[in-house]
């Protein structure tokens, strides 16, 4: 009874037990070039079972993707980069988006733009860096 009465009421996850500072889009950038190469692959394979598994992989790597802006956004970026940098949240916004589109398509165009937002982020995010 104790036990119930003293339990946590609400799960909470983060990024790491103890935030250790490594941040680095390269993260996310690693995960979309795998969703491209894996749309790319798709493409020039008809194999049911290989495209179940493409499919599959492609989606994983997506979610993976999105985690690794989600981090930068929420853990890394502060109040000062956003006042620097006003376009950041809606660049975020879109490169979240464009993983999104990506990971529902077998198009490698969607995985290249999902590439290139995040290679913008990538030029803040070092910019910030720097600073």
């Amino acid at each position: 009874m104790l036990s119930r009465l003293f339990a946590p009421k609400v799960k909470v996850s983060a990024h790491c037990d103890l935030p250790c500072g490594v941040y680095d889009p390269a993260q996310a950038r690693i995960e979309a070039e795998s969703v491209k190469a894996i749309q790319e692959k798709m493409a020039g394979n008809d194999d049911p079972h290989f495209q179940a598994r493409a499919t599959t992989i492609k989606e994983q790597r997506a979610e993976l993707a999105k985690h690794h802006v989600s981090v930068l956004w929420s853990d890394y970026f502060k109040p000062p980069h956003f006042e620097k940098y006003p376009e950041l949240h809606q660049l975020i916004n879109d490169t979240l988006k464009s993983l999104s589109a990506a990971k529902g398509s077998t198009d490698p165009a969607t995985g290249q733009k999902a590439l290139d937002y995040i290679a913008q982020v990538d030029k803040i995010f070092w910019e910030t860096k720097k600073a």
